[in-house]
């Protein structure tokens, strides 16, 4: 535990750090005593620099999957105030724009799945392409690349990829508002022209899993998930176009903070005022990336749903829900009794409204937004619910997977790619992946225990536990 700074428990699943220095709100770690002694003290000090950036209103919060990122630790959580001259930053966002998972019912169970499961996972890695620079079949123009970046899902189901009722169960009805598609650079439109409809690699996948375990019946059933149902949770984003709008505007930012009177206690947490000529440059850009990150995964969703046309016809593939977990987003939030219009960062923390938020799809209004917290190959995956009081916690977040323990080097010293798939193997999980180097940087054991962080965002009140998935197939970036 932390010595330089200093954590007070204000409960048994919420730690704080008060102000101090140049901070201008308190820190609030959501975690259990094993969660935050494991904590690397770069996301005690990286959480104390965010809550001493402009504008920064109530509290910058860690959710239990916690470590350290790139200016923000990721499970990072902030908003901010344009009326306070709040901020916004790219590092508090990521460079994978929009990353997030998407669920999916196959209308299967999981004994209908197992007599064809080769044969399913070698159709899938045919069909998705994956890997570092993966490209696709797609190829868009400038022209493309402009309506795509505007209208994100909406645009993909309009080209024939997918269903005009999967935009019901996407955040933003598959369309981010406020998408400048004119703010994104020449250079980035080129990195994404031919990979829409991939993967790519990293922690991304298309997994096929079992639900081995229901924790609410009645939100369970309302989510459409039985015991033994096979579900496939897809994970990606904005690819090559993302990174590059974050790596831009980073520099952007580094060379106007001075001129705004902004002082960063980390280049890193380079940033604008909201209300400043790049300010809404970069959020123009940034939802023109989570545009990209939506079209991506609905267009995934549709070579899926192919694949499993040929190999299984009985599977009829609906969306549970998709949701992003590197935004910022303008949100109203009670704040000091009232309340109030702010721009939200979640960096590696997913959005968890609780029941009865107008911005949930009206089936789903009753029970709470699906949190889809996605594991790691032969980790489990879980499907929450947000809940009431997570509005007064943080922001109506929660955790968005388990969250590296270890970094990706010290991973390949630890396993092999071809070691990890042959056990996964034994354990009848399959593995496909382009690169064994990659497979040992994921391997199960260099992530937390998912079911630990899942736990203390339950207990913590963030979010409740609806349904545990194992995997049983995976394509692996």
């Amino acid at each position: 535990m932390s010595q330089e700074y200093p954590l007070q428990r204000e409960s048994e699943f919420s730690w704080r750090i008060d102000p101090s220095g140049k901070m201008r709100v308190p820190g609030i770690i959501y975690a259990d005593e094993t969660l935050i002694r494991e904590m690397d003290d770069k996301v005690f000090e990286q959480l104390c620099n965010v809550a001493s950036l402009p504008g920064i209103v109530q509290a910058a919060y860690a959710m239990p999957d916690a470590h350290w990122g790139y200016g923000f630790p990721i499970g990072g959580v902030a908003a901010f105030d344009p009326d306070l001259g709040g901020v916004v930053s790219a590092g508090g966002v990521g460079f994978d724009i929009s990353c997030g998972v998407r669920a999916l019912r196959t209308g299967l169970s999981i004994e209908e799945i197992e007599p064809v499961k080769k044969q399913l996972v070698d159709a899938l890695f045919r069909q998705v392409p994956v890997g570092v620079g993966s490209t696709g079949r797609i190829h868009l123009n400038d022209k493309g690349m402009t309506a795509m970046l505007k209208g994100g899902a909406r645009w993909a189901v309009e080209q024939g990829f997918g269903e005009p009722g999967d935009l019901e169960r996407i955040e933003e009805k598959g369309c981010m508002a406020g998408a400048d598609p004119g703010e994104v650079s020449a250079r980035a439109r080129k990195r994404q022209q031919d990979e829409m409809g991939t993967l790519g690699s990293g922690n991304h996948y298309l997994e096929v899993q079992r639900v081995a375990e229901i924790y609410d019946p009645r939100i369970a059933t309302a989510f459409g998930l039985r015991e033994n149902d096979a579900v496939v949770f897809i994970h990606c984003g904005s690819r090559g176009l993302g990174h590059q709008i974050g790596t831009e505007f980073l520099k952007y930012m580094v060379l106007v903070a001075s001129r705004h009177g902004i002082e960063l206690p980390d280049r890193e947490l380079a940033c604008a005022p909201i209300n400043s000529e790049l300010g809404q440059a970069y959020l123009g850009a940034m939802r023109a990336g989570i545009n990209c990150a939506l079209a991506n995964r609905q267009i995934i969703t549709h070579l899926t749903r192919q694949v499993f046309a040929d190999v299984l016809p009985k599977a009829d593939l609906t969306l549970i829900f998709d949701v992003s977990h590197n935004t910022c987003k303008l949100e109203s939030h009670p704040v000091a009794g009232r309340q109030r219009k702010l721009y939200v960062h979640r960096k590696g923390a997913t959005r968890a409204f609780g029941p009865g938020n107008p911005e949930i799809p009206e089936t789903l209004r009753a029970v709470g937004q699906p949190v889809l917290i996605g594991g790691s190959m032969g980790t489990e995956s879980h499907i929450l619910a947000g809940s009431e009081q997570g509005a007064g916690l943080s922001f109506n977040s929660a955790c968005h997977g388990a969250g590296r323990a270890m970094s990706r080097h010290r991973a390949t010293k630890l396993w092999r790619g071809r070691s990890v798939v042959d056990e996964l193997a034994e354990r009848g999980i399959l593995i496909r992946s382009p690169s064994m180097r990659g497979v040992a940087e994921e391997a199960p054991g260099a992530y937390k225990d998912v079911r630990a962080v899942v736990d203390a965002a339950e207990k913590a009140g963030l979010a409740k536990k609806v349904a545990r998935m194992e995997p049983r197939l995976c394509i692996k970036g």
